[in-house]
This record gives C-alpha cells, sequence and structure tokens, in this order.
C-alpha cells in the first residue's frame, strides 16, 4: 500500500466540479509534486488528503489511514504547510511554536523550539507578534510548525512563496534531507524551477483531471523541462482561452 492512495475522488462545490475522479498513488520516499493552473483543483485535492474537507465521493488513503472517514487521524500524523501564512495574529512566534507542540502533546518541546528557531534565524523575533512579523517570517513558522513533530509525510502547498532566493536555498537543501533520510513530501508550487530539482514523481492536474502522472524521468523528454511540459500538457488550452 502506497503512502497516499486516492481512487475515483471526486469533489462538487454547487454545480462546480472542482475534482473529476482524480487518482494517485505516492509511494514511501517519494518528492510528489502536483502542478496545475490557477483553479486546477490542487488546493483542493490537499485539502482532502489533510482531512480538512470531505470528498463527494472516492477513497482516499494516508499512511493507511482513511481520511475521510478518520481525518483527526490524518491529522495527527502528518505536517501540512498551507498555501497562505497563517499563524494567530495575537501570539508571537514563540508562543506560536509551543502553542502547535503542546496540542501534538511533544517531548523536549523547548529544544525543538529553539531548534526551529535558529534554523530560520528566528531568535531575535520570537517575542514579536505574529501580525507585526513580514510574510516571509510568518511562512517561516508555518514551515517550522509542519515539521516540529518529526512527520514521515508532509502536505506542501506552496512552500517556497514569500521566501528570499536565500531561504528558498535553505528550505530546498532541507527538504532533499528530509526525504533522504526516508520522509515522504506531497507538494504543489508554481515555482517550476525548483519543483524539478526536488521532485521525483509528478502529477498534472488540469480542470479538476489529471492529465499526466508518472517519474519525472518518464514525463519528461530529453531536451525538455518541466516548465515545458506543463505547457504543453496544459498551456495551449490556456492560450486559447485567451484568444
Amino acid at each position: 500500500m502506497g503512502v497516499i492512495e486516492t481512487k475515483d475522488v471526486m469533489k462538487d462545490f454547487g454545480a462546480v466540479r472542482a475534482l473529476d475522479r482524480v487518482s494517485i498513488d505516492v509511494q514511501a520516499g517519494d518528492f510528489f509534486g502536483f502542478f496545475g493552473p490557477n483553479g486546477a483543483g490542487k488546493t483542493t485535492l490537499l485539502r482532502i488528503l489533510t482531512g480538512q474537507l470531505e470528498a463527494t465521493s472516492g477513497s482516499v488513503s494516508v499512511m493507511g489511514v482513511d481520511a475521510l472517514k478518520d481525518p483527526i487521524g490524518v491529522k495527527e500524523l502528518v505536517g501540512i504547510v498551507p498555501e497562505v501564512e497563517s499563524p494567530p495574529t495575537y501570539l508571537t512566534g514563540y508562543e506560536y511554536l509551543y502553542f502547535v507542540g503542546k496540542v501534538r502533546k511533544l517531548d523536549k518541546l523547548e529544544d525543538r523550539i529553539d531548534r526551529w528557531l535558529t534554523f530560520f534565524d528566528l531568535d531575535t523575533k520570537k517575542g514579536v507578534i505574529c501580525k507585526d512579523l513580514s510574510k516571509g517570517m510568518r511562512q517561516k513558522l508555518m514551515i517550522a510548525s509542519a515539521f516540529m513533530h518529526d512527520p514521515k509525510l508532509a502536505f506542501l502547498d506552496e512552500p517556497f512563496i514569500n521566501l528570499d532566493p536565500i531561504y528558498q536555498k535553505v528550505l530546498r537543501e532541507y527538504l532533499q534531507e528530509y526525504v533522504s533520510n526516508g520522509g515522504t513530501i506531497f507538494m504543489c508550487s508554481h515555482i517550476l524551477e525548483i519543483s524539478e530539482k526536488l521532485c521525483n514523481r509528478i502529477a498534472i492536474v488540469d480542470s479538476g483531471k489529471v492529465v499526466a502522472q508518472g517519474s519525472k524521468d518518464e514525463l519528461i523528454g530529453k531536451d525538455e523541462s518541466l516548465e515545458k511540459l506543463f505547457l504543453r500538457t496544459v498551456g495551449g488550452k490556456q492560450r486559447r482561452a485567451l484568444s
């Protein structure tokens, strides 16, 4: 059984079908990239996989847990970086990580907090309330909160957004190490250049349907790139819509 398995997942919002029979398979140790245009259904699927949203139909297994029947069980096991950086505005960075640690009942909590504040150079900002932090700093806190319990599976929705090039590199290297040590990642991102360096397997979704899925080597030609594959798969449709 894969770490993530979905079969014929559908999600309707009223008359709008956001996902149409989506089936994916993610194995342990994969760095799985899920790509598509705006509104294609990427975040909708991620929210279903992490127990934040119910599917209209289909089946979803995450680390052996039925995400549709036991969403809390899934949330306990995985790390999640949402699309929008959203730590509570009234807490300091330290207080937010402390809150997350207490909810997850983590041991050696102070050590875990110190590790991540140091990792992202937030030591001098730990007493600043989140509403007064920059978007990049809030993004760093969200990443820290997702990994501080050492999950074996992490869901990342645009993790590099708001990070400057230095910390994009820092995060990229951390994620590579995380996977090399046995972790698994499911990532949605529009930053294709970075994603191509990280992902070993990819899927492309368009209008709620998976239009390409497989290993990076299988899908990307010798003289091609992830960007060219993306444009070849969905770009023509987007250009026609604008003409």
